[in-house]
C-alpha cells in the first residue's frame, strides 16, 4: 500500500513515540504507551485533506516527543 507524504510523517512520528516510550523505566512505559495511543486516536477522525490540521497536529507531536524524551520527565499520567 502507497502512504501520502504527510501519512507517512504520522507513522514516523508514531513510531518515534513508541521508541522514545522505550528508553523509559520499566513501571512508567504503559503509560507513556497509553498516552501515545491516546493523543493519536484524538486525529483518527480527521479529513485525510485537512493539510492544515495533521500539520499542526505534527507539529505539537513533535514538540511534546522532544518534551518527554528528557531523562527528568519519568512518568505521565
Amino acid at each position: 500500500m502507497k502512504y501520502s507524504g504527510l501519512q507517512r510523517e504520522v507513522l514516523s512520528l508514531y513510531r518515534k513515540c513508541l521508541r522514545g516510550c522505550r528508553t523509559k523505566d520499566a513501571t512508567a512505559r504503559p503509560h507513556f504507551e497509553s498516552f501515545t495511543r491516546t493523543e493519536f486516536e484524538k486525529g483518527i477522525g480527521l479529513d485525510k485533506k485537512d493539510f492544515a490540521a495533521i500539520e499542526y497536529l505534527l507539529r505539537k507531536g513533535q514538540r511534546q516527543l522532544d518534551m518527554y524524551s528528557s531523562p527528568g520527565i519519568r512518568d505521565i499520567r
